[in-house]
């Protein structure tokens, strides 16, 4: 695959659509079969669904597809209008960390130029609302400057991150690397063996991802009354409307509206960008982006006092979870026995604004499944004992009313986000396969 980036549009004839890619390269979606030109046939109701016009459609209302409303809204004069099955925070984006993290990005690698892009525009964001309103940052996107602790518990492990270390602060990044006497310094509920370590990064920052979707939120509605902005949620998308006569798609109809979209629509439904493509397209659709859903727990323990962090913390083994590696946990798969389908668990540790104890992580295939599940949770907080062993004294009963996250990440095979114009619709754009970057790249299509 050629390195992410937008891919350029396939026809000179398409409608002009902001455009800030870092290269000329595209991740290239596959295709198969004939090109298909019979038009999209329109969703019939028993209701008239209600119609209007935008420049712009987007679906999706996570962190990606409201971050593309608000850059239109704030840098174009076009209309937005985003519609969503669900609300916003109900998938990947409320599922997860909040983590603006550099430690676990590569100088070089496809992702790296918009990790850097997109850290800069949250710092940009955070600037702005300290400027603007009394609480600043903190407040209005739960903004914490804690930096990022990268964990490793053995030789080998520190062997690693001392050359990450090397790699990021040759890119530019205050990056450090620490004994296990220095990182006990930092953080003394942290324990690793005596020839492990961590890699430090001042600078990371972390967000309440709740409190920044609301503050993107208020900032695209302020322009609903001047006619530039609309948002549907609970309004799945149905099917594309295509004209008789061209084949191109003018726009989207959910269940209850129809949105003809001028310039282009934008696809950016994490997870469910596959089934909802196949949806739009039909059966005999020759596009295929592998995109599936990663499912995810965190478990988040309110005011908890028994645990004290000045940072957030994450091991080592959480880098490699876009493939086998020995660094987390595997659990065995007891629906499945293919190895891929097994459950992977990493240690990953914060304190959001509100004093409350995030803990994760875990990656497995399980569809859309939402179903919780006890011995996922059981070992999300085994292995957290495992580096502090101040909880292990704590009874964790799970049964108990407490916040259980559980979210899709929209996984792509080669980690690779698929970020460009759909082929042979030369107003269509997808934005989708971040996998569990989305706060991280938010800018993929923002910018």
């Amino acid at each position: 695959m050629d390195a992410f980036a937008f891919s350029p549009a396939p026809s000179p004839n398409a409608a002009p659509f902001p455009s800030a890619s870092p290269s000329s390269r595209g991740h290239r979606f596959s295709i198969r079969g004939p090109r298909r030109r019979r038009p999209l046939p329109a969703l019939r109701s028993s209701a008239a669904p209600s119609a209007s016009h935008h420049d712009v459609v987007v679906v999706g209302a996570g962190i990606v597809g409201l971050s593309i409303a608000r850059h239109l809204l704030l840098h174009t004069p076009l209309s937005v209008a985003v519609a969503d099955a669900a609300v916003p925070c109900s998938g990947a984006t409320g599922a997860g960390q909040g983590y603006v993290w550099m430690s676990h990005r590569t100088p070089g690698s496809d992702t790296w130029d918009l990790a850097v892009r997109s850290k800069q525009l949250w710092e940009d964001l955070a600037a702005e609302m300290d400027g603007l309103r009394a609480g600043g940052a903190r407040e209005s996107l739960g903004w914490m400057k804690t930096g990022s602790l990268l964990v490793g518990r053995t030789s080998k492990e520190l062997a690693t991150l001392e050359e990450k270390t090397k790699v990021l602060s040759q890119a530019g990044i205050n990056a450090e690397c620490l004994s296990a006497s220095s990182l006990h310094a930092l953080e003394p509920a942290l324990c690793v063996r005596n020839d492990g370590g961590a890699m430090f990064l001042p600078e990371d920052r972390q967000i309440d991802v709740f409190q920044a979707v609301s503050l993107i939120e208020k900032i695209n509605r302020s322009y609903s009354p001047k006619g530039r902005y609309m948002e549907l949620y609970n309004d799945p998308a149905m099917s594309l409307i295509r004209s008789e006569v061209t084949g191109r798609v003018e726009g989207v109809q959910t269940s209850k509206n129809i949105l003809y979209g001028r310039k282009a629509t934008v696809v950016a439904s994490g997870a469910w960008t596959r089934s909802l493509l196949h949806s739009f397209l039909g059966p005999n659709s020759t596009l295929d982006i592998p995109v599936k859903p990663r499912k995810g727990h965190l478990l988040v323990l309110e005011n908890f006092d028994m645990l004290k962090l000045n940072h957030g913390i994450m091991e080592l083994g959480y880098v490699d979870h876009q493939g086998d590696n020995s660094h987390s946990i595997h659990l065995s798969s007891t629906s499945n026995k293919d190895e891929h389908d097994a459950a992977s668990i990493s240690m990953t540790a914060t304190l959001n604004t509100k004093g409350h104890l995030v803990l994760g992580s875990s990656r497995e295939f399980k569809g859309f499944s939402r179903e919780v599940d006890k011995s996922i949770l059981k070992s999300i907080w085994d292995r957290a004992g495992e580096f502090f062993p101040a909880i292990n004294n704590v009874h964790l009963d799970i049964d108990e009313d407490k916040e259980i996250r559980i979210g899709h990440r929209p996984y792509m095979p080669d980690g690779k986000p698929v970020i460009g114009f759909v082929p042979d619709m030369s107003n269509v754009l997808i934005a989708t396969g971040h996998e569990g970057s989305g706060l991280a790249l938010f800018c993929e299509m923002a910018s």
